[in-house]
């Protein structure tokens, strides 16, 4: 049976623009006529002939509503776009990891490899008919598509006449494994539907010590759980920790994926994950027994991670300095040494102590995962990470949600390899105490003020830059607010020259610089689908052993005070609290 490709006529819809994790909208928007359609036709209009006329796409995502139809149409478009076959993860789930992974490592049976894909997911962004959907394109490298190419697709969206699609090709069955063929006006089309996990999990195997970490997780004295807050990572989570690292399968919770994450807000932290938090002892009403030693949980797409000990949480920013300051001696992949070490911006400079220390590369860059892929594919960069719950390595081009649980746990087996016997184990919480006790502790926090009136948030921003052509002045209203905090001696918009492509990246966020080491940021978010998100972070600098121990929120306080009264954050956003604080 042969498809026949069909011209269909369209229109531009306003608002198709990127970010920096693809396109995200509310589903009942990627519902209307042709939406979904244009923005996939823009997108191959956008890329070289080469990586579309007789190439191999992936195209799965998180398993959101909305994901099974658009897979169908995407398959369907990319035929009539002349592609020559098309990966599906079975049940059109691959965690965004695990494409990064099948577009780098992946071979076919008939020798194919990917160039590139098309990722369905909304990362951390609730799912089901009134909720989010998403799609984003990643390149041959196995990362998200650099400006250059998103804001061509932006271009492509304003501009879009028709669109590309096979008539005559049925619907694919995407829960059975295996290659369907079909012929086309170019020859055939084959569209191959593969097991999600095997190649992602071939590749962690490559990179840890799945037998250290196993003597660890079958001690009776080591209690593990693990959260996927039905996001997809639930399709991996059986497979690494009960079938390869023997773990309990009862201490996987909300592993099953499901189209509306079972009603919950698939965001790894402190505010959404409330049913781990709660079984690692950190709820506010009293816990059920004794918490276990670790815990973990993953987003929707299984990017992003929070890692918890016994009744103590792991800030993100101290997770990627602990991972980048153990990793030698822990992690195989790493034993060589690291080339390099970077963060986002916003993160807090935790890692920057590390990399002085170890004498390391270290690179500070805008909010956005494609920045590390840069540094990267030019080999300066082993380990990186972002406050948002993203860690990762240069073993794929995204943040890496399992990667990182692994990692703890191979510095957990390492530093645990003479005590399982012992009494005590070595536990999270002395982990992070010893590091604090090495490299000083970053006092950390950051106020997300979520769906704020757009206009509102663009004059806090404006106000904000304004402010810091006078730092004389800017101390003065910092002094009258709060007497016992640091002077301010370097404020500006932060910009970045990419070392390896020298493109820059201008507007990064607002930065408040104190001499002790202390920062305040403010940023506008672009991961949200509606309103606008004020992002606030707050970090005080601690070296005195002796002071490393105090609660967060209370070493902040100043700070805290200091930035809302500074920043005018209620007389222009009317909110007296913020929706989040991590």
């Amino acid at each position: 049976m042969v498809f026949k490709v069909a011209r269909v006529e369209t229109a531009p819809f306003d608002g198709q623009k990127p970010g920096t994790s693809g396109l995200r909208k509310k589903v009942k928007v990627f519902l209307q006529p042709n939406y979904l359609q244009n923005f996939v036709q823009s997108t191959f209009n956008a890329l070289s002939a080469e990586k579309v006329r007789g190439a191999t796409l992936v195209v799965s995502g998180d398993g959101r509503y909305f994901s099974k139809d658009a897979i169908q149409i995407i398959i369907k478009m990319a035929a009539a776009n002349g592609v020559r076959r098309i990966w599906v993860g079975q049940n059109g789930l691959l965690s965004t990891p695990a494409v990064s992974a099948v577009i780098r490592e992946r071979v076919g049976s008939d020798g194919s490899r990917a160039s590139g894909a098309f990722i369905l997911t909304a990362s951390h962004n609730p799912g089901g008919p009134h909720e989010d959907f998403g799609i984003k394109y990643n390149m041959e490298n196995g990362g998200p598509a650099p400006e250059a190419i998103t804001d061509k697709i932006f271009e492509n969206t304003k501009t879009i006449k028709e669109y590309l699609i096979a008539e005559g090709l049925p619907n694919v069955d995407i829960s059975l494994i295996g290659v369907t063929n079909f012929e086309g006006p170019d020859g055939p089309f084959d569209v191959d539907v593969f097991n999600s996990a095997s190649d992602y999990v071939k590749l962690m195997k490559s990179i840890f010590d799945f037998q250290s970490i196993k003597k660890l997780l079958s001690s009776p004295k080591f209690t593990f759980c693990y959260d996927a807050l039905h996001g997809v990572a639930g399709a991996y989570a059986k497979r690494i920790f009960v079938e390869e690292l023997g773990a309990q399968e009862s201490s996987l919770m909300n592993c099953v994926p499901k189209e509306d994450f079972g009603g919950g807000h698939p965001d790894p932290n402190l505010t959404y994950a409330k049913e781990l938090v709660a079984r690692m002892g950190l709820g506010k009403s009293g816990t059920q027994g004794e918490p276990p030693e670790f815990g973990a949980a993953a987003d929707g797409d299984a990017d992003r991670n929070m890692i918890l000990g016994k009744r103590f949480f792991v800030t993100p920013s101290d997770s990627v300095a602990i991972i980048a300051a153990n990793a030698v001696q822990t992690i195989p992949y790493f034993s060589g040494g690291l080339k390099g070490v970077a963060r986002s911006m916003p993160t807090s400079a935790a890692l920057d102590v590390v990399a002085k220390h170890l004498n390391l590369k270290f690179f500070e860059v805008p909010t956005g995962w494609k920045f590390f892929g840069n540094l990267m594919d030019a080999e300066l960069c082993s380990i990186c990470g972002e406050e948002s719950f993203g860690t990762g390595s240069d073993h794929i081009r995204e943040k890496d949600g399992i990667w990182a649980v692994l990692a703890w746990l191979s510095i957990l087996a390492y530093k645990n390899k003479n005590s399982l016997s012992d009494e005590k184990l070595v536990t999270v919480e002395d982990i992070v105490r010893q590091h604090w006790a090495v490299y000083g502790r970053h006092y950390y926090t950051r106020y997300d003020y979520e769906n704020v009136d757009a206009g509102a948030a663009k004059e806090l921003m404006a106000y904000l830059v304004k402010l810091q052509s006078d730092l004389t002045e800017v101390n003065n209203i910092v002094k009258g607010i709060r007497s016992d905090v640091a002077t301010i001696v370097h404020a500006d918009e932060f910009e970045y020259k990419d070392p390896v492509d020298g493109s820059v990246s201008k507007h990064q966020g607002i930065r408040y610089l104190f001499e002790d080491g202390s920062r305040l940021v403010f940023r506008l978010s672009g991961t949200g689908s509606e309103g606008a998100t004020i992002r606030l972070y707050i970090e005080q600098y601690e070296k005195d052993p002796s002071k490393t121990g105090r609660d967060s929120q209370e070493a902040l306080a100043p700070l805290v005070e200091t930035a809302l009264k500074l920043s005018k954050m209620k007389e222009f956003t009317g909110r007296s609290a913020p929706t989040v604080i991590t």
